[in-house]
């Protein structure tokens, strides 16, 4: 982790000019910075100024913000879904400063509502398999990681648009107990899970619930929460479509882009795997680990229908198939290994495990 100079970064950001803002959240904001030495561009979060209770709140965030990326850092080679910590500010500067990779792509949640062109649907796919990758980096780290506020706004893209998980603010890891860490559950309305509702029902099925939502969003373009329509809730909306079989897949998919018959499968997977997760009852839900296989291997089966079409294609279509095979059996050991937060705490979900066992 980097050390910057804290009137460097002020310098980078023209003193936090309103010009350089890129992103503003609950507890902080992020300026685009200009490291002229270095020609390096950079994006660089400060706690946002209130009433003093307040501030001393966003402070605290931003320090745990710090602590949960840095804690990530030594793994960082092993997830490239989870965004770049650069450093901070030196200890003695006046205020804490965040500084990070900056994504100059944007966020999901503007590439959905925003956009003038939607993406396209093997894109859709595309992102919602680097999420559940983030999430799954962040459930399987030692100490493992609860993000508390996966939601569209905070997945954000690279240069080369590759989504990757942001904003730790709120994460909390499994140093110590939870329920002392946190005083209230938080989240943003919309995406949190309704089992959430004390500090000891914080579990990993709490990020399920909250990626559930996403997927749902990514399918959909329609927003988490749109008081416009009728329910306004996405997963009101979309579960009790999704289960009626009688209902056309493209009554719930994005209405802007047709659904060409070669994605329906693989858009239905998506819809059954978006369901399972934001299930009202905690336990039906799937770990992180069981979604991003199983994504995985409807994926590849769309790989293998290109591969088929190919000449000289063969021996890529027996690989394929012999890593689809790896991943069901890897998926039905994270099932019956998947337990809540209480039994991850035990040691029981552990990714080298797992492997072990093979």
């Amino acid at each position: 982790m980097a050390e910057f100079d804290y009137q460097d970064l002020v310098k980078a950001t023209e003193g936090f000019s309103p010009s350089r803002l890129i992103g503003k959240g609950s507890h902080g904001s992020v300026y685009k910075g200009i490291l002229l030495k270095e020609n390096k561009v950079l994006a660089i979060k400060k706690s946002t100024i209130g009433i003093d209770h307040v501030s001393n709140d966003n402070s605290k965030k931003l320090e745990n913000e710090i602590c949960i990326l840095s804690s990530l850092h030594d793994h960082h080679h092993q997830s490239p879904y989870i965004i770049n910590f650069l450093g901070t500010s030196h200890e003695y500067s006046s205020r804490k400063l965040l500084v990070m990779e900056f994504m100059p792509n944007g966020s999901l949640h503007e590439m959905l509502h925003a956009a003038k062109t939607p993406p396209s649907w093997p894109k859709r796919v595309e992102i919602a398999l680097q999420i559940a990758r983030a999430v799954q980096f962040l459930h399987e780290n030692n100490p493992l990681v609860i993000h508390r506020d996966i939601k569209s706004a905070n997945v954000l893209f690279d240069e080369n648009w590759n989504a990757k998980l942001a904003d730790y603010g709120l994460a909390m890891s499994r140093v110590g107990s939870l329920s002392h860490q946190a005083s209230q559950p938080a989240g943003t309305i919309g995406y949190m899970d309704p089992c959430y509702t004390t500090p000891s029902k914080l579990s990993t099925k709490t990020d399920v619930f909250s990626y559930g939502v996403v997927l749902l969003e990514i399918i959909s373009s329609r927003k988490a929460i749109d008081v416009s329509k009728s329910p306004s809730s996405i997963v009101e909306w979309a579960v009790p479509l999704s289960q009626k079989h009688r209902v056309p897949i493209g009554e719930i998919c994005d209405p802007r882009i047709g659904l060409p018959p070669y994605m329906e499968g693989t858009i239905r997977n998506l819809l059954n795997v978006a369901a399972r997760c934001v299930s009202s009852k905690e336990e039906n839900r799937p770990c992180i680990g069981e979604v991003a296989m199983e994504m995985n291997s409807f994926c590849l089966v769309e790989r293998v229908k290109v591969v088929v079409a190919s000449p000289c294609s063969w021996t890529c279509l027996v690989r394929s198939l012999i890593l689809m095979r790896r991943q069901r059996r890897l998926a039905k050991k994270c099932k019956r290994k998947c337990e809540d937060y209480s039994e991850i705490s035990k040691g029981k979900l552990l990714l080298r495990e797992m492997l072990a066992d093979r």
